[in-house]
């Protein structure tokens, strides 16, 4: 077993989804790639993935995109836990979350997938439930709007000027999640309960 830690940003490939709510975490794997510098490049697990360190001399990092669709990112994530000898304590899912309000970041592991498909089919590539997940908020859907729809939109025009700021947070959040740990990413991302 390596010092490597996978991050993986899920989202869906192609242009036309490139901006949408669901592909938050591939929009904060983009943020972590300018921080560390270096390009993506093609993986034969059908995954975009950039190597780098967590600052000079820091953890391995291995930062991937699934070239898949979002709801079967199961086997490329599989794929490069097993090529990169990555144990899935070590992996880091990082994902849209309608539960909790947009410009909200929080972090666990383990634990449901409260219906996102894409953390269902990574539980099953893993085999397991206990990955770390860093969990963007994109708020719920405005009235009856179906879910689904929701996440394959765009942010809104005010949500877009706050965006930058979120990818910022989340990108923070998994570099505290590694340098660390999980109670200290927690403590600083979740606000304390009054």
């Amino acid at each position: 077993m390596t010092d490597t830690w996978l991050i993986v940003g899920l989202g869906n490939p192609g242009p036309e989804y490139s901006r949408n709510r669901h592909n938050v975490g591939q929009m904060v794997l983009d943020e972590l790639a300018a921080r560390i510098g270096g390009n993506f490049k093609a993986h034969k697990s059908r995954a975009q993935v950039l190597e780098g360190r967590l600052g000079i001399g820091g953890p391995r990092l291995v930062l991937a995109k699934p070239a898949t669709y979002m709801n079967v990112s199961g086997g490329p994530v599989s794929a490069l836990a097993r090529f990169y000898d990555v144990d899935p304590s070590r992996v880091v899912a990082v994902h849209d979350e309608i539960d909790i309000p947009f410009n909200t970041v929080k972090l666990k592991i383990g634990g449901g997938e409260g219906g996102h498909n894409g953390l269902r089919d990574i539980s099953k590539g893993l085999a397991t439930k206990d990955y770390l997940r860093v969990r963007v908020g994109v708020g719920r859907p405005p009235g009856r709007m179906d879910t689904a729809d929701y996440v394959l939109r765009d942010f809104a025009p005010a949500e877009k000027k706050e965006l930058p700021f979120l990818l910022d947070d989340a990108s923070d959040a998994v570099e505290l999640l590694i340098r660390d740990g999980l109670a200290a990413a927690q403590q600083r991302f979740h606000p304390a309960k009054v």
